[in-house]
C-alpha cells in the first residue's frame, strides 16, 4: 500500500506528524504540489519562490531524491494519483488560509467517497486557532491576553517528534515533474546571488539559527531586538514559514535558554505569530479588508511616484531607506525597521497599507499570509490591538534611538557613511560644507526628503479626525 505526505509548508523531515504518519501507514509517495490554480491572486512573490526552490531542493536531498513534485491543481493531481496508483492513505499539515482550508475540505470529501484515509495534522502552530478562545468562546482581540491567559494557560505544545529513520518508498511513474527546477521558482534576471549570501536555506540552517541565537541573542533579546545594527534577533522567520523548522522545536528550545525576561519575550514573540494565525482563521478576509471596520471610511490617498521612492529606498529619510534597501539585498527586514517604514507608509504618505503588504509579500522571504497582513493592520491602525493611528513614528527619533551610533544605517545607505552622527539622520540640516566633506549631494547622490514631517504628520492626524467625525 501506498501513503501520500503532500509537503506545503513543513519541509522539513524532523517533527512532521503528517509524514510519520504516512510512513507508519505504507510505502511513502512525499509530494509537492505548486498550487496556484486555485488562489491565483496570491501566487508567491519572487522572494517567496527562491526561498521555496532552494527548500524544495534541500528536501529533495533528505529524501533521497525521491520527492516528486508537481505545479496545477492540487485537487485534480491528487485525484489523479489516488485514481491510477494503489494509494491508501494521503496525509498533510494544515494550513489557515481561507482558501486553503475549503480547498482541503474539498479535497477529504473526494478522498472519502474513493474510500481513501485522509488525514491532518497540525504541523505549523503551537496551539490550533480554535483552541485558543476567551471562556464564552469568542476568539481574543488583544494581543496580551491571548498570550498570558490563553496560550501561557494552555496545555504546553507537545515535544518535537524525532526524524524518520529507514524510510520505505514506494516506487513506479507517478506521473511529477523531472525535478524542482520545472517549477520555475526562480527568477529570470540575476537577482539572487547576493541575497542568497545571506542564508543557508535547508533543515540544518534552521537548526543553526536557532543555536546561535540561543548562544549570541537571546542574551539581549528583550532590548537587543529593537537594534537593528546588532545580531540579536533569531532570523528564524523565514524558516518557520516554511517549516523549515517546527515551532514546538523552538519553543521547547527557549524553554531550555532559561526563564528570565530575555527568553519571555522572545516567546511572546512566537505568541505573536500565533495571535497571527488566530486573527486569520477568525478573519479569513483580513489581508484585503480592514479589521476595524471604521477604517473602510479612511481617505487614503494613491501617489504612485511616492510609493516608488519608499519602494526603492529614496525616501530622502536614512533610517527609511536603510530598511527598505535591507529588505531588497536581502529579502528580510529587521522588525523594528519594518515599524517604522510601514508607520511612514500609511501615515506620513498616506498611502493604503494594502501597497505596503503587497510589497513585503512579493520581496520577504518570510512573506507570511498571516504575519503579513496582521502587522500591516496593526501598524495602519486598522487591525486587531493595533497601534493608535494618531501614534506616527519620526523617523528622525527613531533612527537615533535605535540606531545611535548609525552603523545599520551607514550599511545601507552608504552615500551617508562619512556624514557625521549629528546629522545622518537629517542630512538636510547639515552645514554644506559639512554636506560637501561628506561626499553627500542632497538631490543628486542622496534624495532630498519627498515629504515634510510635521506637515505630514499634521496631514495624517487631519485624515484621522475626519474619519471619526464623518
Amino acid at each position: 500500500m501506498i501513503a501520500i505526505h503532500w509537503f506545503r509548508q513543513d519541509l522539513r523531515i524532523a517533527d512532521n506528524p503528517s509524514l510519520l504518519s504516512a510512513i507508519e501507514s505504507g510505502h511513502l509517495l512525499p509530494i509537492f504540489i505548486l498550487d496556484e490554480v486555485n488562489n491565483p491572486e496570491n501566487a508567491r512573490g519572487g522572494a517567496s519562490k527562491l526561498w521555496l526552490h532552494h527548500s524544495l531542493n534541500a528536501l529533495n536531498k533528505a529524501l533521497d531524491g525521491n520527492l516528486r513534485v508537481y505545479s496545477g491543481d492540487a485537487k485534480a493531481i491528487i485525484m489523479q494519483l489516488c485514481d491510477e496508483h494503489n494509494i491508501s492513505k494521503v496525509c498533510w499539515n494544515r494550513c489557515y488560509e481561507g482558501w486553503r482550508r475549503e480547498r482541503d475540505g474539498i479535497i477529504k470529501a473526494q478522498l472519502k467517497a474513493r474510500s481513501i484515509e485522509a488525514e491532518s495534522f497540525n504541523g505549523s502552530l503551537l496551539w490550533e486557532p480554535w483552541t485558543i478562545v476567551k471562556g464564552d468562546g469568542t476568539p481574543y482581540k488583544v494581543f496580551t491576553p491571548f498570550f498570558k491567559n490563553g496560550c501561557l494557560n494552555a496545555p504546553e505544545p507537545s515535544q518535537p517528534l524525532s526524524a524518520p529513520t529507514n524510510i520505505q518508498y514506494a516506487s513506479g511513474d507517478f506521473g511529477s515533474l523531472n525535478s524542482v527546477n520545472d517549477l520555475n521558482l526562480q527568477p529570470t534576471i540575476d537577482w539572487d546571488k547576493v541575497m542568497l549570501e545571506h542564508w543557508q536555506i535547508d533543515e540544518q540552517g534552521a537548526l543553526d539559527r536557532l543555536k546561535r541565537f540561543a548562544e549570541e541573542g537571546v542574551s539581549n533579546y528583550k532590548e537587543g531586538r529593537n537594534l537593528p545594527a546588532h545580531e540579536w534577533t533569531s532570523k528564524l522567520s523565514p524558516y518557520m514559514h516554511w517549516g523549515l523548522i517546527s515551532p514546538r522545536t523552538v519553543w521547547h528550545s527557549a524553554n531550555m535558554m532559561g526563564d528570565d525576561e530575555n527568553v519571555y519575550t522572545f516567546k511572546s514573540e512566537l505568541g505573536w505569530r500565533e495571535f497571527s494565525y488566530s486573527l486569520l482563521y477568525f478573519n479569513p478576509d483580513m489581508q484585503w479588508a480592514n479589521i476595524n471596520k471604521k477604517f473602510d471610511a479612511f481617505p487614503w490617498e494613491k501617489d504612485t511616484t511616492l510609493i516608488d521612492a519608499w519602494q526603492r529606498g529614496q525616501t530622502g529619510y536614512p533610517i527609511i531607506d536603510a530598511g527598505m534597501r535591507e529588505l531588497w539585498q536581502t529579502g528580510y527586514m529587521h522588525n523594528r525597521v519594518r515599524m517604522i517604514v510601514g508607520s511612514f507608509l500609511v501615515k506620513n504618505l498616506l498611502q493604503h497599507w494594502h501597497h505596503g503588504e503587497k510589497w513585503f509579500w512579493d520581496t520577504l522571504f518570510d512573506a507570511d499570509f498571516a504575519s503579513n497582513s496582521a502587522s500591516w493592520q496593526w501598524v495602519a491602525g486598522c487591525g486587531a490591538d493595533a497601534a493608535p493611528y494618531f501614534r506616527i513614528f519620526n523617523p528622525v527619533t527613531q533612527g537615533e534611538k535605535f540606531d545611535p551610533d548609525g552603523e545599520y544605517t551607514r550599511r545601507w545607505v552608504p552615500e551617508l557613511a562619512e556624514l557625521p552622527k549629528k546629522y545622518l539622520y537629517q542630512p538636510w540640516e547639515a552645514p554644506p560644507m559639512m554636506l560637501q566633506a561628506a561626499g553627500v549631494k542632497l538631490g543628486e547622490n542622496y534624495p532630498q526628503p519627498i515629504v515634510d514631517l510635521k506637515a505630514s504628520r499634521e496631514r495624517a492626524l487631519a485624515a484621522f479626525k475626519s474619519m471619526r467625525t464623518d
